[in-house]
Formats: structure tokens, C-alpha cells, sequence
């Protein structure tokens, strides 16, 4: 058994039964629509006066599910299901009955006819049930069943009438002869849009050279006119677009509505195409709120973040001082600083911003999460540790370093990387992480006050006399330039080998950069200076030993170019120790 609905009318019974047996009356001598249209305002007009009944009848129930029975585009009714069948699927039977008698010609519009039952009433065309309604369906619209089954029924023979008329030959030589126009209105509506456009885009370019004539090509403003041309270009494009798509559509919606098979797709089309920006227009205005808080609580954090900034620009050039608070950490504070204020910003706006609460928009912030945590913990790492060297004041911008096994210069100091120019002119990207790890090393902090100290060493075996030794290191360290003499440079005896004495000669100097120059020159000067005594410089080790004991007797303590000293504090001459 059928359970139909319709839409939604609210009137009394006893009225609507008059109004709607009139309009039956005059069904059965003449389906035209205007007998249709009579009875819809006349059900309009007596609506009001059954709303409140309605209101009150209808308050505690929970709403009806219905379908649309829907005939070449064009909504009769809607109808509700049963528990064994759903209201589409009802609706879709109604429709297949309905179109089913309207496709057979020999089935006249005056035998379509209301058999009432008990609980039902039914009507048929001929032998055929079209549409079946119980007192569920008329309760639902607060009617009678006898004057909603008389509606029922002025709606299908008015559709069976226009099905009939739709698909006659005159009919769809009609429709097919306005596709025919309308198919060359486009193609002279496509031709005329994309002359335009070249027209414009032609204009545009040629108002853009004539700015820029006599202009340097080497300067901004010819590069800031080719980018202001290709802007222009792409909204020239975008309209363009924007034109075609719009006049394919209505083309397309006017075709598909010439035909009855395809009239649905014509509304379904527009519905289509309209939907997206209906949805984003209403999405907006349901945002407003959400969005001026949005704007209120952009410009407050702004605002905010330029004093902040303003502050420690301050603190940057010394016009305000912070006790132990070394000014170049000023910047870096200041972004630490930023950073929070605008994740405590994104906090406090994420209730309400458009679409936060959508299942879309949790799932992407699960995902970028997740990629944060895979890939984001090694650079969060460098950049904890970016700031821990700034703060630890390891080496600033310009000086000479070594980390680990590389030496440099720092040229760039950032939150997830240091750059070092290595001695060979090599750019070298050191992670910060790596850095705090590893032993740093740096040349430059005591270089201008106290002078960095060069040191060397060399083995000299036990039978030249430390006293010549040391003098000759000396000897070979004045002779280098770059090197100062006060302090004055001193020796080390480091170390009483197997075979050799190690001495260690150390000097001092400001050239921090000239370093590795000055060892050279160092080296050159001590391997001159040991030639020129003859002092042989031991190997780290050798096979076989003289003879002789390796010692150095008394009268050779102070050869050249060692210095004899003088006399005691007794006035005794020295001995040997």
C-alpha cells in the first residue's frame, strides 16, 4: 500500500474539501493549468487559518521524512515512506507508474478517477493503480484524505497533459530549432569574449611599454612593470574564464530545458553550478561574527608586536640598557618573544575561525601534526639550540673559529644553521645541534685585549744544550713579522722523550686572521735558524745511537746564539747546575 504525502500545506479540512471539490468539478470538464494555479492560491489564501492548529498538532512530533515524485523536471507532490519502503523509493514507484500511463496514448486523461476504501482511497487510470492515499498521509498534512486525494489527483492529470504535449513532433521541433539558435549565439558570444580579451591585453601591454619607454631596462621599475603587466594578464585571464564558464552554463541550462527528457538536468546544472558560491556566500555571513573577532584580535596582536619590537630595537642600539643583558641578544629575544605572542594568538583565535569545528579541518591539523613530529623535531632541536649558543655568547658574527674538526670565519649566525667561510674561501653550513655538541673554539676573544698566543713545537735531542735551544726559538720568532715582543715570546720544555726534548716556542699576536701566515713564516725561521747553528731537529724516532753518551758538557751550555748569564746575587761566577 502507497503512504503519499504533500508539501506541506496547512489548512482545516472543511475548507479545503470546498475549495478543492470546485476545482475538481471543472478538472473533469477541463484540464488546463490555470485550474491548477486556482487551486494552489486558493489553498495559499486559506493556509493562515489553520496555522496555529497546526503548530499545536504538530509541535511534539518529530519531523516526516518525504520524497519529491519529480515528472520532467517538475515537482506534483512529495510522499512519505513505511517502514518497509523508504519515501524515495515510494516516490520513484509513483513516478514510474505515473510516467508509465502518460507514455500510453490510449489511456484518456478523463478515465484517471478516485476509488475510495476503507482507510484508503486509491486513484487508477483504467484498471492501473497510479497513487494510493491512507489517512497517515492526510493526517500528516492536516487534510482530509478525500481533499487531499482530489489534489493528488488535479496534479497528475495536469502532468499527464504536459507530458503529452512535451513530447509531440511540433514540440521537439521547437526545442531542437532553439538549441539550433542557441548553439550560434554561443559560438558568436565565445568570439566576441575572446576578442575582447585580446583587445584589453593588447591595450594593457601597450599602456605598460609606453610608462616604461624611457626607462633604464636595467632598473626596478622596468622589472616593476613586466610583474604589474603579468598580474594584469592573469585577471584578464581569470575573467575570461569567468565569462566563458558562465555563458557555457546558461547555454547548456537553456538547451537541456528545451527537452523534457533532459529539463531535470537543466535545474540540476544551475543547482550545480550556483551551489558552491550559495554555500560560500551563506558560509560568510554565518562567519561574520567569528570574523570581525578575528580582525579586532589581528590588530590588537599587531599592535602589540610592534611595541615589542620597538623596545628591543631600542635595547639593539643602547638606547636602553638591561643590566646583564648583552644587546646583541636583543633580536633574537625579540623573534623568541614573536613566537609565542603568535602561537598564543592562533590559540585564542582558533574557535573562531570558519570551518575549525568541521571534521576537515581536524583531520588536516591531525596530519600536519603528525608531519611535525616525524620531520620537524631534528630543525626544533637546531633552532633550541640556536638559541642556546646565542645566549651562550660562543662566537659572534666575524670571528675565527673551530668547531670540531673545521675552521673559519662565521658570516651568518642562524636559528638552524651556522655558516662558516672555511679557510679555502668555502662556504660551510654547520647545524646548531652539531654545534652545541661539540667543542667550540674561538680565536677572537681575547685576541684584541691580550693577543692570541701562536705556539709550535719541535724535538731536539739530548745532546744540544736547552739553554741554545730556547735562544734559537726566540731568535726565530723575532724574526717573524706579525708577532709582538711584549709580551715577548717564551719557551716551554714540554716533554723529556725516548730520544728527544720537546720544546714548545710560543708567541703572541693581534692578526688573527694572518694566524695560519704566521705559523708559516714561524716555521720557515726556526728550520733557518736551526741550519744556520747546526742543530739537527730529531726526527720521532730513528734506528741506532752513537757511541758517545748524548750528554752536553759545561763548556758548551751557552753556545751561540745562547747568552752567557751573569753573576749570581753573591757575586760568584756560574756553575753548572
Amino acid at each position: 500500500m502507497d503512504v503519499v504525502g504533500w508539501e506541506k500545506p496547512a489548512f482545516t479540512a472543511v475548507s479545503t474539501r470546498t475549495a478543492i471539490d470546485r476545482a475538481s468539478g471543472n478538472a473533469h470538464k477541463r484540464v488546463a493549468p490555470r485550474s491548477a494555479l486556482v487551486l494552489l492560491v486558493l489553498v495559499a489564501w486559506l493556509a493562515p487559518s489553520a496555522g496555529l492548529v497546526a503548530q499545536e498538532s504538530a509541535g511534539g512530533q518529530d519531523e516526516v521524512v518525504t520524497a519529491p515524485v519529480v515528472v520532467d523536471g517538475t515537482v506534483l507532490f512529495r510522499v512519505r515512506g513505511v517502514s518497509s519502503l523508504s519515501a524515495a523509493d515510494r516516490a520513484r514507484q509513483i513516478r514510474d507508474r505515473l510516467t508509465a500511463v502518460a507514455a500510453d496514448r490510449s489511456v484518456s486523461v478523463d478515465s484517471l478517477r478516485v476509488v475510495e476504501g476503507e482507510g484508503a482511497s486509491r486513484i487508477l487510470a483504467g484498471d492501473r493503480t497510479v497513487l494510493t492515499v491512507v489517512d497517515a498521509d492526510a493526517r500528516m498534512e492536516l487534510v482530509d484524505r478525500t481533499a487531499l486525494t482530489t489534489a493528488h489527483l488535479a496534479r497528475i492529470r495536469q502532468a499527464i497533459v504536459a507530458y503529452r504535449a512535451d513530447r509531440t513532433v511540433e514540440a521537439l521541433r521547437r526545442g531542437a530549432t532553439r538549441a539550433a539558435v542557441a548553439t550560434l549565439i554561443l559560438a558568436i558570444a565565445l568570439v566576441v569574449v575572446f576578442w575582447i580579451a585580446r583587445r584589453a591585453d593588447a591595450a594593457v601591454a601597450h599602456r605598460l611599454r609606453a610608462r616604461v619607454h624611457s626607462v633604464d631596462q636595467q632598473s626596478f621599475e622596468a622589472l616593476r612593470a613586466e610583474r604589474i603587466r603579468d598580474a594584469v594578464h592573469a585577471a584578464l585571464v581569470a575573467l575570461r574564464t569567468l565569462a566563458v564558464v558562465a555563458i557555457v552554463l546558461v547555454y547548456l541550462g537553456f538547451v537541456l530545458a528545451q527537452f523534457p527528457t533532459t529539463r531535470g538536468l537543466s535545474d540540476d546544472l544551475f543547482t550545480f553550478a550556483l551551489r558552491p558560491l550559495t554555500l560560500i556566500g551563506s558560509g560568510v555571513v554565518e562567519s561574520l561574527p567569528g570574523l570581525v573577532f578575528l580582525t579586532v584580535l589581528f590588530f590588537v596582536f599587531r599592535f602589540a608586536l610592534r611595541l615589542i619590537r620597538l623596545f628591543f630595537a631600542a635595547v639593539e642600539k643602547g638606547s636602553i640598557t638591561l643590566r646583564r643583558f648583552d644587546p646583541l641578544w636583543a633580536l633574537p629575544t625579540y623573534k623568541a618573544i614573536r613566537i609565542a605572542i603568535i602561537v598564543f594568538a592562533v590559540v585564542v583565535a582558533y574557535p573562531y575561525i570558519p570551518g575549525s569545528q568541521s571534521a576537515a579541518f581536524k583531520g588536516i591539523s591531525v596530519f600536519l601534526g603528525i608531519l611535525f613530529s616525524l620531520g620537524g623535531s631534528s630543525a626544533l632541536g637546531n633552532v633550541i639550540a640556536g638559541y642556546a649558543l646565542i645566549y651562550r655568547r660562543a662566537f659572534r658574527i666575524g670571528d675565527r673559529v673551530r668547531i670540531g674538526d673545521n675552521i673559519g670565519d662565521v658570516i651568518e649566525t642562524r636559528m638552524q644553521v651556522t655558516r662558516l667561510r672555511t679557510l679555502k674561501n668555502e662556504e660551510l653550513n654547520i647545524p646548531n645541534s652539531q654545534i652545541l655538541a661539540s667543542e667550540v673554539r674561538n680565536y677572537n676573544s681575547f685576541a684584541d685585549d691580550q693577543g692570541l698566543i701562536l705556539h709550535t713545537e719541535v724535538g731536539i735531542g739530548y745532546n744540544t744544550p736547552w739553554q741554545q735551544v730556547e735562544a734559537m726559538l726566540i731568535k726565530a720568532a723575532l724574526r717573524t713579522t706579525g708577532l709582538g715582543t711584549d709580551p715577548r715570546p717564551y719557551v716551554l720544555l714540554k716533554k723529556l722523550g725516548d730520544f728527544a726534548v720537546t720544546y714548545e716556542i710560543n708567541v703572541y699576536t693581534t692578526n688573527v686572521r694572518g694566524m695560519f701566515r704566521i705559523y708559516t713564516q714561524l716555521h720557515r725561521h726556526i728550520l733557518d735558524v736551526f741550519n744556520e747553528y747546526g742543530v739537527q731537529i730529531m726526527t720521532p724516532a730513528y734506528e741506532g745511537d752513537p757511541d758517545e753518551p748524548k750528554v752536553v758538557p759545561p763548556q758548551d751550555w751557552y753556545l751561540p746564539p745562547a747568552a752567557t748569564p751573569g753573576p749570581t746575587a753573591d757575586g760568584r761566577a756560574p756553575t753548572a747546575p
